[in-house]
């Protein structure tokens, strides 16, 4: 689960860097937000990527791993 979790965080995080260069255009067309949207996704999968470090250890453990 935890490759599910850092995949996300590095897709959020190319996608920002992808739109960094546009962010004057993005706001010109009313779309300024899709740099915090891309951010936020980003820093979410901080929290998702402790959850899923939990349960994979939780997941090892019940199954003796």
């Amino acid at each position: 689960m935890v490759p599910f979790a850092i995949g996300g965080m590095t897709i959020w995080a190319i996608a920002g860097l992808a739109l960094l260069p546009f962010r004057d255009t993005l706001a010109t067309h009313g779309h300024g937000d899709w740099l915090a949207i891309c951010l936020a996704g980003f820093l979410w999968g901080f929290p998702g990527l402790a959850v899923m470090i939990k349960h994979d250890a939780n997941r090892r453990r019940r199954h003796g791993e």
